[in-house]
Order: C-alpha cells, then sequence, then structure tokens
C-alpha cells in the first residue's frame, strides 16, 4: 500500500492504494495561497470548468460519470459534517453538478447546517432494507442542483441491520441507483468501524479523512489504514485534511511545518462557528474568508482527482 510520505508533495497527500489517477503535483507542502490553476498549477485540471465559478448546469454528463465522495473518520467532532456540507454546496452551487449530499450519522447534522427542517418519521434505516429505494427520501435544499437524503435516529440500528442482511455491498449498489440522476454524491459518514465503515469504502471513490491537527491523528490515521489492508486490501484514493488549525498555537505550527506538511489544512475562525449558527456554509456568507478560501481549494483537487480519473 503507497503510504504517505510526509517530505514529499501534494501528491503523497493521497494514499492511492488501488485507486485513481494522475497524481497530483509534487509540491513541499500544500500550497497555502490560492494558486493560478489556470496555469497548469493542478494536474488535470480545467480552469474553465472546475477552478472558476461555473453556474451551468451539468446534469447531461451524470449517467455512467458519477463519482462518490465519503468524508469519513474514525473520530467525532473533527469538522466532519462541516465539511461534507461545504463540499456538497461547492459542488452543486459553484461546479453546477447535480449533487446529493447523504447524511449517514444519526445526528442529522448535515441537514441542519443546510437550515432543513427535522422530518418527524424516522425512515433513514429503511432505505437499506431489500425493498429500499433511496429516491424516496431525498429532498430539494434551497440551494441549486443540491439534494439532501436526511439522517434520522433509525439510523441507530444501521449496523446491526446490515449484518444481519449480509449485503456487502448494498450502499454502493443504492449509490449505483442515482447515477442517472446525480454526478456527485457527498457521503457524511458516522465515526465508526465495522459494517457501515465497510458499506461506505465499498461505494467510495475517494475518502476524505478530516483530522484534528494532533500527534494522536496519526495513530488514527495508521488505525484506519491497518483497517482498510487488513479488509480491503485495496481502498479507494484517501486524503488526509487537517481540520481546525490555528496557526497563532505553536504545537499546531510545528505539526504542520513538520510530519503533516503535505495535508491540506482547514483553518480556525469565527466564520466557520457561524455556519452552525447561520445554518448556511460559510462561502455564503464570507467566501473570502480564509477558511473558505482554504475550502475552495480542497475542492479543487478533489474535482481534480475524481475528472482526472474518469479522462484516464
Amino acid at each position: 500500500m503507497a503510504l504517505l510520505v510526509a517530505q514529499d508533495g501534494l501528491d503523497e497527500a493521497w494514499d492511492d492504494a488501488g485507486g485513481l489517477s494522475p497524481p497530483l503535483p509534487r509540491v513541499k507542502r500544500w500550497p497555502w495561497q490560492l494558486p493560478d490553476l489556470g496555469q497548469g498549477g493542478i494536474a488535470g485540471c480545467d480552469s474553465d470548468k472546475i477552478c472558476q465559478t461555473d453556474h451551468r448546469d451539468h446534469s447531461g454528463d451524470s449517467l455512467g460519470k458519477m463519482s462518490v465522495i465519503a468524508v469519513y473518520s474514525t473520530k467525532g467532532g473533527v469538522g466532519k459534517t462541516t465539511l461534507s456540507v461545504d463540499l456538497a454546496w461547492r459542488s452543486a452551487v459553484l461546479g453546477g453538478h447535480k449533487t446529493l449530499l447523504w447524511d449517514l450519522d444519526v445526528q442529522g447534522g448535515a441537514g441542519y447546517l443546510l437550515g432543513e427542517d427535522e422530518q418527524p418519521r424516522l425512515r433513514a434505516a429503511g432505505v437499506f432494507h431489500r425493498e429500499g429505494r433511496p429516491d424516496q427520501l431525498i429532498c430539494e435544499t434551497a440551494y441549486p442542483n443540491l439534494s439532501l437524503l436526511s439522517a434520522d435516529d433509525s439510523l441507530r440500528s444501521l449496523q446491526l441491520h446490515l449484518a444481519r442482511i449480509g449485503q456487502k455491498r448494498r450502499l454502493a449498489n443504492l449509490t449505483n441507483m442515482l447515477r442517472g440522476r446525480y454526478s456527485r454524491i457527498i457521503l457524511d459518514c458516522p465515526p465508526l468501524l465495522g459494517e457501515v465503515s465497510d458499506q461506505i469504502i465499498a461505494a467510495a471513490d475517494v475518502l476524505i479523512v478530516p483530522l484534528p491537527v494532533s500527534p494522536l491523528s496519526f495513530r488514527a490515521l495508521d488505525t484506519l489504514r491497518r483497517e482498510l489492508k487488513r479488509e480491503h486490501g485495496r481502498h479507494p484514493p484517501l486524503l488526509p485534511v487537517l481540520s481546525m488549525y490555528d496557526g497563532r498555537r505553536k504545537a499546531h505550527r510545528d505539526l504542520r511545518e513538520g510530519e503533516m506538511a503535505p495535508y491540506p489544512a482547514i483553518p480556525w475562525s469565527s466564520a466557520i462557528e457561524q455556519t452552525a449558527f447561520r445554518r448556511a456554509p460559510i462561502g455564503t456568507f464570507a467566501p473570502h474568508a480564509e477558511p473558505a478560501q482554504a475550502l475552495d481549494r480542497l475542492w479543487r483537487v478533489i474535482e481534480a482527482k475524481v475528472q482526472g480519473a474518469r479522462a484516464a
């Protein structure tokens, strides 16, 4: 398995074991300033398509070209849902892709951050029944091209239910049902290892793994890698992302300049906090804030990765 090498460049930030190509360009560390992507800054990045605000309708490219992007971590409280919502919003509103945000976390934070009301009926786990169909629970959001499949308390029993029905690719099959309707599916995943994580890994084209800026993150990442190697052998490309980075703290700066240098970082700020109070993605109210710019860079690199794989 291709492991991350801290002193190498951005291509090593992707763990591509059995995954997608082409690799991203080699740099000493994740670029803090927004690069000029229109001049070849990212391999496979067409600035007319994904590196600038694009409100075109890409629904015609959905069939057979769908990408599933899973935001997954074994730890809770690392900004996973905030990141999932932001990537889905950028994909739909800025990229013009027909996008589904599928909330698999029982806390239901994705719908809350999008300003959606909680559904009174507990039906989210029913999608995974043999007769279940995800399109029956999908609702449109206030944002163009962005749909939501909300979570609810019924997902508390999802791990047991999946083990009982014995379909190892149930989630992958469900996402395939939506191939003609969406070109991007973003999975907001629960912090679990087991049956649910196995389903996520089988369904995903890329794994985005938010990590706190801490030495313990290496342990969590190694645990995840070992689990992937033991249970799956091959896995989708994996990109660790440092969440809640605070450049005022020496410990954060030391890790950021050292072993964590290749990883993209999302700075912590009051604007990030405001996403929960405003119940809206940061790009809707503070698009020029530093975290919003970092999230934009991250989205562009993910788009380059999945589009490069489709062109390969």
